[in-house]
């Protein structure tokens, strides 16, 4: 045998760790799809403004291939900490979404000496939007 089929085998192995993991880990409780009910993204600017349509054209394609409603949520306030707040606030279990911009996660933490909320301890990225 040469090297290059012994080393498809190797990184096929390691791609089933994390899968058996993942299954050693939910037991025999069956999987829930999800999401199983309606998605709550949270904007923190004022209806109209870029961050605003961004969530509405997400929200809208996420509720076409996912199936369950997305409701866009204005919180505007405190230049965009209100809204970064209550995201960090909601249970971790991805039902929240924050449409977040540089201001509540880059540059807040460095105008604000008191913050509610920690940029890295409570928020996870998902992806670019624009």
């Amino acid at each position: 045998m040469n090297g290059e089929g012994q080393s498809d085998r190797v990184s096929a192995a390691w791609l089933l760790i994390p899968a058996a993991a993942a299954l050693f880990a939910a037991g025999s409780a069956p999987a829930q799809p999800y999401p199983a009910r309606a998605i709550r993204m949270i904007v923190p600017f004022s209806p109209g403004g870029a961050s605003d349509v961004s969530a509405r054209i997400v929200g809208q394609k996420l509720a076409e291939r996912w199936g369950q409603q997305v409701v866009v949520e204005n919180r505007s306030g405190a230049g965009g900490t209100i809204g970064a707040d209550l995201a960090a606030k909601a249970a971790p279990d991805g039902y929240t979404l924050l449409m977040g911009s540089s201001t509540e996660i880059a540059i807040n933490p460095h105008l604000y000496t008191r913050l509610a909320y920690n940029t890295v301890r409570d928020f996870a990225p998902v992806t670019r939007v624009a």
